[in-house]
């Protein structure tokens, strides 16, 4: 009987082992990365590559003709890509597209005005159902209902922000640059770099028209001259990181129950003067350990940093990037980072350190025409 015991066992752990090799050798997933661009030069709309992992390689799948798509969205189901239409006066407005993340074709299905100048920021709550974009230059926000099919209603509600700020040439007015839903669920917070505010609002994602009312208290202010640009929330759900554009400051906030509280600010652009930064993009990977932001105009860099248990961010390391970093993106195993350099022309790929968060190059990059937004999407098999 002891024997017949250790030969079941035996057999057990070498099919075991036999499993966890298979897995090894499994290839990894691949993924769609999506490409925003200005297309007032030779760009012609959104662009489409295929990403091997395991080779770090890029391939082409195709482009989708768009006027200046400089930021994109993606539906939680992965099947829907919005992006605005970064015209002026008065002409902007967002399209909707069915996505196949099984071949990376892009289907234009609707496309709204946002009643404003120059949108540059779209996002889509957890349910799908509702989208909201903002207006840069006109200083306002507006929110649309999208059907099952991915196409969008006319905007269901504008809210427009009053005020100015104390740098002159840039802070005249409202500067609307990005809203998003909060991961609860339960808000919406809106960064004007004209004002020097951080917005919230009450979101009732049923509402046919009033999806959105002034929470309590309607905003938070920042240092005059700031410029609040973009903010990245935490996985945890227990932390906002908001970067402003003109001071070059990285606050850092507790968040609790739609409650912000401010523990932290520190400089992300260390270019000299004042209120003359160009601080733009932020995201975090999706394990929290690691924060990462770029500085623009003058620095042209990726800062790294390591969060903390208690939500404070350590600097880790600067990395100079092409000119312009505009935008850059996370891949979703939190491996890879790709810088988007506007005026560079490029999109380059740095692999990241698991432990310590720093960058690793790897010579590896795409050349296309003045890239603002990326996106990736695995590919489903």
């Amino acid at each position: 009987m002891n024997a017949i015991l250790k030969k079941s066992v035996f057999l057990f752990l070498l099919m075991v082992s036999a499993l966890v090799q298979v897995r090894a050798q499994a290839p990894a997933t691949d993924y769609f990365l999506l490409v925003g661009t200005y297309t007032d030069t030779k760009s012609e709309g959104i662009y489409v590559y295929r990403f091997n992992p395991v080779t770090a390689k890029f391939t082409y799948v195709s482009t989708t003709k768009s006027e200046n798509p400089s930021y994109l969205a993606i539906s939680p189901n992965k099947k829907i890509v919005y992006a605005v239409n970064e015209n002026g006066d008065n002409k902007g407005s967002v399209s909707s597209f069915t996505f196949s993340n099984k071949t990376g074709a892009l289907k234009l299905v609707s496309k709204q005005p946002t009643n404003g100048s120059h949108p540059c920021f779209v996002d889509v709550d957890n349910s799908g159902k509702n989208v909201i974009a903002t207006n840069y230059s006109s200083g306002d926000f507006v929110v649309f209902k999208a059907n099952g099919d991915g196409s969008l209603t006319p905007a269901v509600q504008t809210i427009k922000d009053e005020g100015s700020g104390a740098v002159a040439d840039r802070q005249e007015a409202p500067h609307v640059h990005s809203a998003q839903f909060s991961p609860d669920g339960n808000f919406v917070f809106v960064a004007d770099l004209g004002n020097d505010r951080f917005y919230k609002y009450n979101f009732y994602p049923a509402s046919p028209s009033e999806v959105l009312t002034p929470a309590s208290p309607a905003f938070y202010s920042v240092p005059a001259g700031s410029g609040p640009r973009h903010f990245a929330f935490h996985p945890n759900r227990k932390n906002c990181y908001l970067l402003n554009e003109l001071s070059g400051k990285l606050i850092a906030y507790n968040y609790t129950q739609g409650d912000l509280k401010e523990i932290q600010s520190i400089v992300s652009d260390k270019t000299p003067g004042e209120n003359n930064k160009g601080c733009a993009d932020i995201h975090l990977t999706p394990n929290g350990k690691f924060l990462y932001t770029t500085n623009r105009v003058t620095s042209n860099e990726i800062v790294a940093y390591g969060v903390g248990v208690d939500g404070k961010l350590t600097e880790v390391a600067r990395y100079k990037t092409g000119t312009h970093p505009r935008n850059f993106v996370i891949d979703p195993s939190g491996k890879f980072l790709l810088v988007a350099s506007r005026d560079s022309n490029s999109i380059v790929l740095y692999k990241i350190n698991q432990e310590t968060g720093k960058l690793e190059e790897t010579k590896v990059s795409l050349t296309i025409d003045k890239p603002v937004c990326l996106k990736m999407i695995r590919i489903a098999k």
